[in-house]
C-alpha cells in the first residue's frame, strides 16, 4: 500500500509537469515518481519506527513494529489521492487532505494495534509524522529540480517559493 500510494503520488506530480509546465518531464519522472517513491517509502518506515519507539519507551505501551507496519501501511493509502495534484490549482488542498486522512487513519491504526490510549496513539503518530516530514523535506529541498521541486512525490515534490 505504501509503495503503491507513493507511486500514485509521484505519478500525479509528474503528470502535473507534463500538463502544466511542459519542461523537465523526464527529470521530474525520475526524481518524483521513481526516486521520490522510494525515498517516501523509506521515510514512511522511519515514521513507523518513531511511533513504535515512542509507544514503547515514552508511553510504555505494548507495541510490535511489524504489526504497526501492517496497520499503518493500510492507513497510508489516502496518500494515493495525491495523484490529483496533477491539477495545479488543487495541489495544496488535495495534498493536505491526503495527509490529514492518513494521519487520522494512522492514529486509529496505532490505537487498534497496540494497547496505547487515544491521546498517546495520536501524539506518537503526529511526532512520527513530523519525523517523516523532516526526512522528506530534506530530500525535497536538497535535491530540488530548478525551482520546481525535489526528490519527493505528490505534494511534497513542489517547491513553494513565494
Amino acid at each position: 500500500m505504501v509503495v503503491l500510494s507513493s507511486v500514485l503520488a509521484g505519478f500525479g506530480s509528474w503528470l502535473w509537469s507534463v500538463f502544466e509546465i511542459d519542461r523537465n518531464e523526464t527529470q521530474i519522472f525520475v526524481r518524483s515518481l521513481l526516486l521520490g517513491s522510494i525515498v517516501q517509502t523509506i521515510g514512511w518506515f522511519l515514521w513507523v519506527y518513531i511511533v513504535d519507539w515512542l509507544l514503547r519507551h515514552l508511553y510504555h505501551a505494548q507495541s510490535n513494529y511489524l504489526e504497526l507496519v501492517r496497520v499503518m501501511g493500510f492507513a497510508f493509502f489516502p496518500v494515493a489521492l495525491s495523484l490529483f495534484v496533477l491539477v495545479g490549482a488543487l495541489a495544496v488542498p488535495v495534498g493536505i487532505f491526503a495527509f490529514a486522512a492518513t494521519i487520522l487513519l494512522s492514529s486509529i491504526a496505532v490505537q487498534s494495534a497496540t494497547d496505547a490510549d487515544a491521546p498517546n496513539a495520536m501524539m506518537a503518530t503526529l511526532l512520527g509524522f513530523g519525523g517523516f516530514l523532516v526526512f522528506m523535506g530534506g530530500f525535497a529541498n536538497v535535491m530540488e529540480v530548478s525551482t520546481l521541486g525535489g526528490l519527493a512525490p505528490g505534494i511534497l515534490f513542489f517547491a513553494l517559493d513565494f
